[in-house]
């Protein structure tokens, strides 16, 4: 991804996806306005080919009441939430679709479904999420992992966190991503286990744990975001004050950092799970229709990036 200030971030990801194939979607439970819309959208746009997952004649009811078209959507019927979400994975596992996208269900339903033993989308990957930002004040694309998931992750659980993000970010283009392992402070201390794990990190990155990433930390946000301040405590470091990826210390403190930069800053947020057999799309009443695009292009390149690999291990 080219870096750039102010706005264009998002459109530059349509930009990318304009010369791909739509991808097929299954779309779980899509009984609301706008999980219908964004998922409509989404198509339109050409990111996706929705695959319209639950109780048709409710889905239909819907799309009367918003004056939206359904054309020639594929519509599978089935009569509940619990129900969609099983089938989705279904058509994941049949190979019919290659990437979920949320609708009106609770996400825990969704995921329930999805790390479901032997006939789940479960990987050798711990599942996690990730926000990606377009930030009004900050020159590129900003990840942030995980504000949504795994609420007191464990070291190894970090490795995997971090893995997932790298991989998500060169499918947008990056070459080596640069990882930012977020503290309160910079130095590491017994009494700040955050920094431990962070140090940890680093020299695991460095032995080949973790692949592909530029990795620094300890780092307390100023020192991550901004160069000047890095130098400030004498900090040199390519990473600080250009980072990629800013990993949370837990759910907490990540999920307060996306919607501090989202309702502060006036960000937008994309959002995906990762680390299953295929991308899951995460949207919410709250985004914006730019944010429901962004998050389709993101999956989307991650989907194609998929099939790349694929091919290469054939």
């Amino acid at each position: 991804m080219t870096r750039q200030t102010g706005t264009g971030k998002y459109e530059q990801l349509l930009v990318r996806c304009s010369s791909l194939e739509p991808v097929p979607t299954a779309v779980v439970h899509p009984c609301e306005e706008t999980a219908l819309t964004g998922a409509l959208e989404a198509g339109a746009h050409g990111l996706i080919v929705p695959i319209l997952v639950g109780p048709e004649a409710k889905i239909r009811e819907v799309a009367e009441h918003s004056g939206l078209t359904l054309g020639t959507t594929r519509i599978v019927d089935v009569p509940h939430s619990h129900g969609a979400a099983a089938k989705a994975v279904e058509l994941v596992r049949k190979g019919e679709a290659e990437l979920l996208m949320k609708g009106s269900l609770h996400t825990d339903e969704l995921l329930g479904a999805v790390v479901a033993r032997d006939i789940g989308l479960r990987t050798g990957r711990r599942i996690s999420h990730v926000f990606i930002m377009d930030v009004p004040t900050y020159h590129k694309v900003l990840i942030i992992t995980d504000a949504a998931i795994n609420i007191a992750p464990a070291l190894e659980d970090k490795v995997d966190i971090c893995q997932n993000a790298i991989d998500l970010a060169i499918a947008l283009g990056l070459e080596r991503p640069k990882v930012a392992i977020l503290a309160a402070v910079e130095t590491v201390t017994s009494k700040m286990p955050a920094t431990i794990d962070a140090a940890a990190l680093c020299k695991m990155a460095d032995r080949g744990q973790i692949k592909n990433g530029q990795f620094d930390g300890p780092l307390a946000f100023d020192n991550a975001i901004s160069k000047e301040a890095a130098q400030i405590k004498g900090i040199r470091s390519d990473v600080a004050g250009d980072p990629d990826i800013l990993l949370a210390p837990d759910l907490e403190s990540g999920n307060i950092l996306a919607k501090n930069l989202s309702f502060l800053a006036n960000a937008d947020s994309a959002g995906l799970v990762l680390g299953a057999r295929v991308p899951i799309i995460l949207t919410s009443r709250a985004d914006s229709v730019r944010s429901r695009i962004a998050s389709c292009a993101v999956a989307a390149l991650a989907a194609h990036a998929r099939r790349r690999s694929q091919v290469v291990t054939a």
